[in-house]
């Protein structure tokens, strides 16, 4: 069935990439990976590539690669957005390797970045697995989940519920409007995740904000690389979004921090995988059960 499977890896438009090394090492635990002129390639797992940053003014989003198992996969679902007389184009292979990937086609999102669908991630070599000095537990969960989620603000929320929800063909896993969290302000927000259950591998609501993007997450799978993570942030002054909190919907345990480029950076642990043949679209009246209070920042 062609159905995306996973968010396999995002790009990033960054002006400072001394800087974001720094963060993405020093304090969430990446590891560095390939390097070219004006690109660096994060890891988070065994594939060669999991976040790509590349040198630009944009500070934003620039791209989100939603992987397919099958290369027959990837070519089903291509044909399928075409018919439908979605504009795609095929990726040539200067582009394929600076993703790491055998092959991939691209369209263009409403919302001002592009969605890029691939087969066939690379893979690091053996004798150089992933490793983190500052991570205690195993490690970061991705595997079939992929490698984490996004949440993209809205120019106009319901083209974006359109678009990706019977264009991109993202299941809803759930919605939550929120009148109390922002003074003022009803926050609505909608869910969505892939075949392989992460609870959202996107999510989108309509708000003020100066990016494309509000946050993307990565999720450890030791809850004490949380707090550790939070307490490096402090300690480094960083500007902290929202603190630690707990998510009533996908019940992620985390908390938000600046990354150098403004958009927010979740770091989370313990979302919940959906069984769609036992799933029941719920909507939420609050963004988090407790916590997630922006927090001073430290100097």
């Amino acid at each position: 069935m062609s159905e995306l499977s996973s968010l396999g890896y995002v790009v990033f438009s960054v002006s400072d990439l001394a800087r974001w090394e720094d963060f993405a090492a020093g304090i969430l635990g990446l590891m560095p990976g390939r390097r070219s002129p004006g690109m660096l390639g994060l890891r988070m797992d065994e594939l060669a590539q999991r976040i790509l940053l590349v040198e630009g003014h944009d500070d934003d989003i620039a791209a989100a690669g939603w992987q397919f198992d099958t290369r027959d996969d990837l070519n089903a679902y291509i044909e399928k957005l075409a018919a439908r007389g979605i504009a795609v184009r095929e990726g040539d292979r200067e582009l394929a390797e600076s993703r790491q990937a055998e092959c991939l086609y691209v369209c263009d999102d409403p919302n001002g970045f592009t969605h890029e669908f691939f087969f066939g991630p690379t893979h690091a070599p053996i004798s150089t697995p992933f490793h983190s000095p500052l991570l205690k537990g195993p490690g970061f969960e991705t595997g079939r989940l992929g490698m984490g989620h996004i949440l993209p603000v809205a120019r106009n929320y319901a083209q974006s519920l359109e678009f990706y929800r019977h264009v991109l063909g993202l299941r809803v896993s759930d919605t939550i409007r929120d009148s109390h969290t922002v003074p003022g302000a009803t926050v609505d927000a909608t869910f969505f995740h892939t075949r392989t259950g992460r609870h959202h591998s996107l999510a989108t609501m309509a708000m003020p904000f100066p990016r494309r993007l509000h946050h993307v997450l990565v999720q450890v799978q030791d809850m004490d690389d949380v707090g550790m993570a939070y307490d490096r942030c402090v300690k480094a002054g960083l500007r902290i979004h929202a603190g630690l909190g707990h998510h009533p919907n996908d019940r992620m345990f985390s908390f938000y921090v600046e990354t150098p480029s403004g958009f927010g950076l979740e770091y989370g642990y313990g979302g919940i995988v959906i069984d769609d043949n036992a799933w029941e679209v719920k909507n939420y009246s609050q963004l988090s059960d407790w916590g997630h209070r922006p927090q001073p920042a430290s100097h």
